[in-house]
């Protein structure tokens, strides 16, 4: 029991640097065994490290989701809160910034951990004064202890980044503002280190140490900084007070302002906190929040987020059940969605899913795999597929990822080249895959595939310390920038409804969707300083335009399909993305346009995921033959002989040469034909298909999804409503015979029209009106009826061409077709 509690239950509260992270580690440490759960994997890891200097490394654990360091005697955990063992039974726990119950994406997290995580002898949880309603509500015979601060936090008012004092942290929002301010930093005062949630501990330790070592005298960080990571700031300054919150972009509250605040001094020392820029712009603190901030009083917190942290898992409807359900205590309001529960709720509507979690242990193992974050920041409809992937191996043979599959992807992400943001995304993949080789019973050697996701992260997480060091750290101080100083930020910056941007009425270019082109004409003698002037007002404009897009109707996008070119995405008449292919034809992979690439992670996060959806939902209903093609193909139900049929036409994007099948389909029985037909499939004389893929709009996504997967340019697509075209370029659909092309359904229908007015092998005269009524030539009808198995009769002067069927000759067929160009073949028969 704590000395300075009289409950087993005891909540410290208080503003940041009144030691209350340093209280739990010591409480810990004087029990028999012991949890602390964390808000971020850098702090779990730095803590780590502290007790593993008290206790040695034999009896000290590391959980987080992408690394687990357990030794068999472990006595003391370390872990992030999502990652909290609670079914271990210690003597002591630790909550630590339980206010992030509040918190919309992790809140329930952290009102779970509080309302179930317990030690044996003690608990603490620890967080801000706000939280002092929700304990009283929720804890009623909990013990509360305020701590004061041990230094005074003051406010020291706006200043220019070039009048910033040493030993200053600068917190901005999104990358793109975090790169941007250090890379002004490298120029004016020799460079800054840069800290970011995403960086692996590895980078972020080693560029912290920098900063220690007074290598650099500045750090770049967002917000992550707020969380209790321990570093010598001086001063903190922020480039800006509001920020997206994955829904909308606002300011920051009070408490959030001072929790980030709060980083500046340390231990006894005072510390400054202050904006840049001037005092009176939509940057600056007003002052109540000065205030506020200064005497560390905040709002307190009237709700908590909630999500039932046991859950049924009798069958998956009772785990969507409790996932959603209401709580019952007032002061708590049931969690937004997080993507989790999505991707739960995505793969729940596939009936493979469904038919695989018929048991709890089966639901068990389902949740655990939706359990897999979004390191990549994909969106719910894109980790939902990645997800159910690793869920159908999971839930099939042995239960384990294939190694080789494992292997591959690995190997893919285990290269060092590339720029900064290049290596980030690398690190965020094998996150992914580090998460999953941590899992106990999802690989068949964890052990080893931990150990090399684990090399790969450092090595990658070395080169990131490198590149990043390289960007932003120069000793070589601009002249220019020198003399100038902040006063870039004074300078009015425009930008016109057409895109035009001035700088000082100065034109500098244009802004055309998000890629900035330069005004080769400006007359400005120093035309690059007026640019570096207008970037920080251009990234806005850019993550404004980002969100008109996210908020777009679907008209606003359209599939651009110009012959000759590469398939891609229109936004507004520009493009926007290309596609890049995959192992499934329906699923090609999006890559932003340069431009679009470069915009801080929320802007690509909500661009990704509008896209997504846009392109999901004209799959959905434009090639719902191909999504049911392949869907049978993969169902286990489905017999083999039908399945020899429909992967190869799945492939081939459901339109197929009879006679690349025809081995095939002497093996159908009539239950396997019935069953192709229901799926909406034609076994034509001389092709198999499916019609509702001939109409103009199915087409041409065939014929571009086609055109991805094989790296190739965008075949020409016939006119809405045509049936026949001159000879030429082969069209998707449509036969080539003599000097024309006809589309298959109509040589079908010709094909039929014939058999049903012959009658058995005696000649008889075809109903030309069919032909006639399509355009069909004389020469092109005589054609195809030959390449139909009918030869012509003796025919006298004067009188209709008559015909007798013979049937169609293998021999034939095969002497006169060109495997490299099968559009060619029916004209070569005709020959």
């Amino acid at each position: 029991m704590s000395s300075f509690a009289s409950s087993p239950v005891a909540a410290v509260l208080g503003p940041t640097n009144t030691g209350k992270t340093h209280l739990a580690v010591e409480r810990m440490c004087a029990h028999s065994s012991g949890m602390i759960g964390f808000p971020l994997r850098l702090l779990a890891r730095e803590v780590y490290d502290r007790v593993v200097a008290i206790k040695g490394p034999n009896e000290v654990a590391l959980i987080t989701g992408e690394e687990k360091i357990v030794p068999k005697a472990s006595r003391w955990f370390l872990c992030t809160a999502e990652s909290m063992p609670l079914d271990r039974d210690v003597a002591f726990v630790a909550i630590d910034e339980a206010q992030l119950g509040a918190d919309p994406e992790r809140g329930h997290v952290f009102t779970d951990r509080l309302l179930r995580a317990r030690g044996r002898e003690e608990t603490l949880i620890l967080g801000s004064e706000a939280l002092r309603p929700m304990v009283k509500a929720l804890l009623p015979k909990t013990d509360i202890v305020n701590r004061p601060r041990f230094s005074t936090l003051s406010f020291a008012g706006a200043k220019k980044l070039s009048r910033l004092p040493k030993r200053s942290a600068i917190v901005a929002f999104s990358a793109e503002e975090v790169y941007a301010v250090a890379e002004t930093l490298r120029r004016l005062r020799g460079g800054a280190a840069v800290v970011m949630g995403a960086l692996s501990p590895r980078t972020r330790n080693a560029q912290v140490a920098m900063f220690q070592a007074g290598e650099v005298d500045y750090l770049v960080a967002t917000d992550a900084i707020g969380m209790g990571l321990n570093m010598d700031v001086a001063h903190v300054a922020f480039a800006s007070l509001s920020k997206f919150d994955g829904r909308r972009q606002r300011r920051l509250t009070v408490a959030e302002m001072a929790q980030i605040a709060g980083r500046a001094g340390r231990h006894q020392r005072d510390g400054t906190f202050g904006s840049l820029g001037s005092e009176d712009g939509p940057g600056a603190f007003t002052p109540e929040e000065i205030e506020a901030i200064e005497d560390h009083h905040f709002p307190p917190l009237d709700h908590l987020y909630w999500r039932d942290g046991d859950p049924d898992m009798a069958s998956l409807d009772a785990l969507i059940g409790s996932l959603e359900a209401r709580p019952e205590n007032p002061v708590l309001r049931p969690a937004p969605q997080a993507i989790d529960l999505a991707v739960l709720k995505r793969l729940a509507d596939e009936d493979w899913v469904r038919d695989r979690t018929r048991s709890p242990q089966a639901v068990k193992r389902l949740w655990a795999a939706c359990g897999l974050p979004d390191f990549r920041k994909t969106g719910p409809e894109h980790h939902a597929r990645f997800v159910g992937r690793i869920y159908q191996h999971l839930s099939e043979g042995n239960g384990h990822v294939p190694h080789t599959w494992f292997s591959e992807e690995i190997a893919r992400l285990d290269r060092t080249g590339g720029d900064v943001d290049t290596i980030a995304d690398r690190i965020a993949s094998i996150r992914s895959w580090s998460y999953i080789a941590h899992r106990a019973d999802w690989l068949e050697n964890p052990a080893h595939w931990a150990e090399r996701t684990r090399a790969i992260e450092e090595k990658l997480s070395d080169a990131l310390h490198a590149a990043l060091t390289q960007r932003f750290v120069d000793r070589r101080t601009s002249v220019l920038l020198r003399e100038i100083g902040a006063g870039l930020s004074e300078l009015p910056v425009a930008i016109a409804e057409d895109g035009a941007v001035t700088v000082d009425d100065e034109p500098i270019g244009k802004l055309d969707g998000f890629a900035f082109t330069p005004d080769a004409g400006a007359r400005h003698g120093d035309a690059r300083r007026l640019i570096a002037a207008a970037d920080r007002r251009l990234a806005g404009e850019r993550a404004n335009r980002a969100r008109a897009l996210a908020a777009s109707e679907d008209a606003a996008f359209a599939l651009f399909a110009e012959p000759g070119k590469p398939p891609a995405i229109l936004w507004n008449g520009r493009e926007i993305a290309t596609f890049e292919p995959t192992r499934e034809l329906l699923r090609p992979k999006l890559r932003l346009e340069r431009a679009a690439r470069a915009l801080e992670q929320n802007s690509r996060d909500i661009i990704f995921a509008r896209l997504h959806r846009w392109l999901e939902e004209r799959t959905e209903k434009l090639l719902d033959p191909l999504e049911k093609l392949t869907a049978a193909t993969a169902d286990p139900a489905t017999p083999r002989t039908l399945r020899a049929l429909l992967a190869p036409l799945g492939e081939a994007g459901g339109i197929l040469e009879r006679r690349a099948v025809e081995t095939v389909l002497a093996g159908l029985s009539r239950e396997d034909r019935a069953a192709a037909r229901k799926l909406g499939l034609i076994i034509g004389a001389l092709d198999v298909f499916a019609p509702a893929l001939l109409k103009p709009e199915p087409l041409k996504w065939r014929t571009a999804l086609l055109a991805v997967r094989t790296r190739a340019a965008m075949s020409a697509v016939p006119p809405a409503g045509a049936v026949l075209a001159p000879a030429g370029p082969a069209m998707p659909g449509f036969r080539r015979i003599g000097r024309q092309q006809v589309r298959i359904d109509m040589v079908e229908r010709i094909a039929r029209a014939a058999h049903d007015a012959r009658e058995g092998k005696r000649p008889f005269v075809p109903d030309p009106s069919l032909a006639t009524s399509v355009g069909l030539e004389a020469a092109t009808l005589k054609r195809l009826m030959l390449s139909l198995g009918f030869r012509a009769m003796p025919q006298a002067e004067g009188t209709p061409a008559s015909w007798r069927w013979h049937g169609r000759r293998r021999q034939e067929e095969s002497v006169a077709i060109n495997p490299n160009n099968p559009f060619a073949a029916l004209a070569g028969l005709a020959r």
